[in-house]
């Protein structure tokens, strides 16, 4: 019975975070999309530049989302410095803007698909969601890794003792 317990505790807690991260990952949809929307329709001097309006719409969101996933999603997790995890959410944010990047320019470029749905689709629909998926693993994997477990009485005591 330990066994089912054992399971029923770690799929309910990885449920949980899968929530609060996707309700992060919605929010900082909304930054990113309205960002990039609004930077490629608002007739400025990076308008048609799409893969630089995805880059700053994207940079936005990403800095929302490390605060909200370090005080929210995974706060109960081992804190290794704002440094450390930082950088490391950077990269692997660079790593999924990537992907959505190459996404919207093969779209974009390679099938000459340039209406604004087109763009929206590949960027914020397709690479958005193989991004997501490839930062959530990353994230729990490498950014905010798992407290090591408390020491137990005796063992604390007998640590504070040698």
């Amino acid at each position: 019975m330990s066994v089912v317990r054992s399971l029923y505790e770690r799929f309910a807690k990885l449920g949980h975070e899968v929530a609060k991260f996707g309700t992060v990952g919605l929010i900082a949809y909304i930054i990113d999309t309205g960002t990039f929307n609004l930077l490629k329709y608002d007739g400025g001097p990076i308008s048609h530049k799409v893969l630089t309006d995805k880059i700053i719409s994207t940079s936005l969101a990403a800095t929302f989302a490390y605060f909200a996933n370090r005080h929210w999603t995974w706060r109960a997790r081992a804190r290794t410095g704002l440094g450390r995890e930082y950088m490391l959410f950077f990269v692997f944010n660079g790593i999924g803007l990537g992907i959505a990047l190459a996404c919207l320019a093969t779209s974009h470029y390679v099938l000459d698909l340039r209406s604004g749905l087109a763009d929206n689709v590949s960027a914020n629909v397709i690479g958005t969601l193989l991004g997501t998926l490839f930062r959530f693993w990353s994230y729990r994997r490498w950014v905010f890794i798992e407290a090591e477990e408390p020491l137990r009485s005796e063992e604390a005591a007998s640590a504070a003792v040698v």
